[in-house]
């Protein structure tokens, strides 16, 4: 979007500079040209004043983290090395009107971490779940292994289209009611907020109630999973790709005795 943005502003700008110039005639005296306005001077910006006043990283002992972190928001351990929270965001939290960002204003940067963790986490159950507890069955019309390869990567490519194009349909409404809530709520939503869980008029299926205390850790603990979780997911498809095999039979290889090990005897002296 920004892209479209920029390359729309930079067209309109070529067009004005190579646009015919206007021919006017006048006759007497020629007025004399507006005085040019003089440059305006201004200091630092917000984003070389947050890096000026950075402190130490909690995260990262070795490195600095800005200004703008400054362990009020939960989770918060200075981990920025690239200075996103020094940039102000677009208009995500008011009400989806005009560009209102304000530097320091990390609930854009926390609905995206939950956002990805979230599905992180979801992606991690899929490598795991059918290694652990079997693939799903198949038939004549999907083919009878079609959900039967345990290598997420390559089943991706092996199950049926229409299955894949159930789970982006479920996704993209997902994504339409997330944004709908955000523009509903405005300044008033809080990140990752889905209207699930305690609350007055939320879907609440196990009857949670926290106090302030204990949700505010259950949060904690959320998003430590979801960082986690994006860790593990990038390892996960590495690993993948790397060996062409599923992650639990990984595991299970390593928990058996290769064949070598049952020959051992065959070196050793009678009797032993």
């Amino acid at each position: 979007m920004k892209f479209a943005v920029a390359s729309t502003l930079a067209f309109a700008g070529s067009a004005a500079a190579f646009s015919n110039p206007s021919m006017t005639f006048s006759f007497g005296k020629k007025k004399a040209a507006p005085k040019a306005a003089a440059p305006k001077i201004s200091g630092a910006s917000p984003s070389a004043e947050a890096w000026a006043n950075a402190g130490p990283s909690q995260a990262l002992p070795f490195a600095t983290a800005p200004a703008t972190l400054d362990g009020t928001m939960l989770g918060d351990v200075g981990f920025d090395p690239l200075g996103f929270s020094t940039v102000p965001v677009g208009p995500w939290f008011t009400g989806g009107e005009g560009r209102n960002g304000q530097i320091g204003n990390l609930a854009w940067y926390r609905e995206a971490e939950l956002i990805h963790g979230r599905i992180a986490q979801v992606a991690v159950v899929g490598f795991l779940a059918p290694g652990l507890f079997g693939t799903l069955p198949g038939n004549e019309w999907t083919g009878v292994d079609a959900y039967s390869n345990l290598n997420p990567l390559e089943a991706f490519s092996q199950v049926p289209g229409l299955a894949i194009l159930q789970i982006f349909l479920f996704m993209t409404y997902l994504e339409i009611r997330r944004i709908n809530i955000i523009k509903e709520e405005g300044e008033s939503y809080q990140p990752g907020d889905l209207r699930i869980g305690q609350g007055e008029g939320r879907w609440n299926p196990f009857g949670l109630e926290y106090d302030e205390e204990a949700y505010a850790e259950k949060q904690l603990q959320e998003l430590k999973h979801c960082r986690l979780a994006m860790i593990g997911v990038f390892g996960l498809w590495a690993q993948a790709q790397a060996s062409g095999v599923g992650v639990t039979e990984q595991i299970g290889a390593a928990l058996t005795s290769p064949d070598y090990y049952s020959k051992a005897g065959y070196f050793l002296p009678e009797g032993i």
